[in-house]
């Protein structure tokens, strides 16, 4: 017999996968999963918690600069009505 065919015999009687070898690759991507799920979870959790809080200290920000322009016109017309106003 030549290589190739001896290969070929092999290949052929490795083809049938028992019983117990199908339950462990079964049990061993069963236990990967429940692994790895965890860990996902955690991080799309981490993400979008972040996302959110990002966007909350955008908001924030945005009101304390308005804030301070509010202040100022405040002031401007403060100024206005005790000022000018008694020059009239």
């Amino acid at each position: 017999m030549s290589e190739r065919e001896e290969l070929l015999e092999g290949f052929k009687k490795s083809r049938n996968i028992d019983f117990k070898f199908f339950l462990m690759v079964l049990l061993s991507m069963c236990i990967v999963l429940l692994l790895a799920f965890p860990k996902i979870y955690v991080r799309n959790h981490i993400y979008y918690t972040s996302k959110d809080i990002n966007k909350l200290l955008d908001e924030y920000e945005a009101l304390k600069e308005e804030n301070r322009l509010l202040k100022e016109k405040l002031e401007f017309m403060k100024y206005k009505n005790q000022v000018l106003d008694t020059m009239f």
